[in-house]
C-alpha cells in the first residue's frame, strides 16, 4: 500500500508540474532554446525513434525517461557517436555510466556534445568569412542521475542536466531538472507503462565580450556598450507511453510499444514501435514517429521537422562471461530526413 501510494504521490507531482509547464501560449511555437536536449544520442532507443518511453533500460533511460535507469544490473558503460543529419557536418558524441548502489538504488552520469566544425569568422571588413579566422561552436549537457526500484513494478528516477552554450567569444549556461516513473505489470512482467517531465528549468541568456561593441562618441573618444540578450527558454516535454511483450518462446520476444509527446514549444509527437530480440543477444528492432506535417514530404513550408518518422536499428551483444551477465553490445540505428541524407547512430555498450 505504502508503494501505491509513493507511486500515486509522484505521478499527480508529475501532472502538477506539467500543468505548469504547458499553461503558457502555444504561440510561443519554435521560440525556445537549448533545444539539443530533445536529441537522444543512443543506438537502441534511436532505432526506436525514442517510443520506448515505457521500458527504455539502462544508462540510455537518462535522455527518455531517467525511471529506466533502475534497470542497470551492476556497472554499464554506453559510448555512441551520431552522424546527425549527414551531410550537415554536425556530429553527436555521448558518453554514459551506470552504477548500482545497494539492492535497488543506481548512480548514472551522462555527457553529451554536440559540435559543428570549423566556422569562418565574419568582419565588417570580411562579410564572406574570408578573414581566415574560424571558431567552433559547442553544446554541451552534463547529466547526473539516480534512480529508485521501489520493487520490482515501480521505477523511479531523478535527473539534473547542466548546459553549456558556446562559440567563439559568447557563452551561456543553464540547468533543467527530469523526473520519470515506469510501472511494470502482468504475470510476466510483459506489461509496461511509462511517464516523464523533462527540461523544466530556468530561462537561459548568452553573455560575453561578443556581444560588447566599440563606439565612437562626436567629441572623439571611443567608448565600449555592452548588449544584453534575450532570454529563452527550455524545451520543456511530457512523454507517457506502454509496451508489451509477446513471448513468442522461451528464447524469442517480440514487443509492441506506444508513445505520446507533448512538447511545449513544437508539435506534439504520436508513435509506435516494435522489437525483437533473442536470448537478448540479437535485436531488431523499427519505430514510427508522427506529427503533423510529416508527410508533406514536398511542401517545407507545412513541416516543422526534418525527420520523415520512420527509423530502424539493430544490436548485437556477445557474453563476456560464461553464465554471466557481462557483455559487450554493439548498437546501431538509423532515422529518415528530408532534406540530408538520414541520421546515423553508432554506440558500443559495456556491462559489467
Amino acid at each position: 500500500m505504502k508503494k501505491i501510494l509513493t507511486l500515486a504521490i509522484l505521478i499527480a507531482c508529475l501532472i502538477v508540474i506539467s500543468n505548469q509547464v504547458w499553461a503558457g501560449n502555444k504561440d510561443r511555437a519554435g521560440q525556445a532554446g537549448a533545444t539539443e536536449l530533445l536529441i537522444n544520442p543512443w543506438g537502441r532507443s534511436t532505432g526506436l525513434h525514442g517510443m520506448n518511453s515505457s521500458l527504455v533500460k539502462g544508462a540510455e533511460a537518462m535522455r527518455n525517461n531517467v525511471a529506466g535507469l533502475s534497470f542497470v544490473n551492476k556497472t554499464q558503460l554506453l559510448f555512441a557517436n551520431t552522424q546527425w543529419l549527414q551531410g550537415s557536418g554536425v556530429s553527436i558524441n555521448a558518453i554514459g555510466f551506470g552504477q548500482r548502489l545497494g539492492e535497488s538504488n543506481v548512480l548514472g552520469i551522462s555527457v553529451f556534445s554536440m559540435g559543428f566544425g570549423e566556422i569562418p569568422v565574419t568582419l565588417v571588413s570580411a562579410p564572406e568569412g574570408n578573414s581566415g579566422a574560424t571558431f567552433r561552436p559547442q553544446l554541451l549537457n552534463l547529466g547526473i542521475a539516480y534512480a529508485r526500484a521501489f520493487s520490482n513494478s515501480i521505477h523511479v528516477g531523478f535527473q539534473l542536466n547542466l548546459i553549456s552554450h558556446s562559440i567563439a567569444d559568447a557563452n551561456s549556461t543553464g540547468a533543467a531538472f527530469d523526473m520519470g516513473i515506469q510501472y511494470v505489470t502482468g504475470p510476466d512482467d510483459n506489461i509496461h507503462f511509462g511517464i516523464s517531465l523533462r527540461n523544466v528549468g530556468t530561462p537561459m541568456r548568452f553573455a560575453g565580450d561578443g556581444l560588447a561593441t566599440k563606439l565612437e562618441a562626436p567629441q572623439g573618444y571611443t567608448f565600449t556598450v555592452n548588449q544584453r540578450s534575450e532570454k529563452y527558454e527550455l524545451p520543456s516535454t511530457l512523454n507517457i507511453g506502454a509496451g508489451y511483450d509477446f513471448w513468442l518462446a522461451d528464447d524469442h520476444r517480440l514487443t509492441a510499444m506506444a508513445n505520446f509527446t507533448s512538447n511545449s514549444f513544437s508539435r506534439d509527437q504520436i508513435g509506435g514501435g516494435l522489437e525483437y530480440a533473442f536470448k537478448e543477444l540479437f535485436m531488431l528492432r523499427g519505430g514510427y514517429r508522427y506529427e503533423d506535417g510529416i508527410t508533406q514530404s514536398l511542401n517545407f513550408d507545412q513541416r516543422a521537422t526534418a525527420f520523415t518518422g520512420l527509423s530502424g536499428g539493430v544490436s548485437v551483444a556477445v557474453p563476456l562471461k560464461k553464465g554471466g551477465e557481462s557483455a559487450l553490445g554493439i548498437d546501431y540505428s538509423y532515422r529518415t530526413t528530408n532534406p540530408y541524407n538520414g541520421t546515423h547512430t553508432l554506440g558500443v555498450r559495456i556491462d559489467l
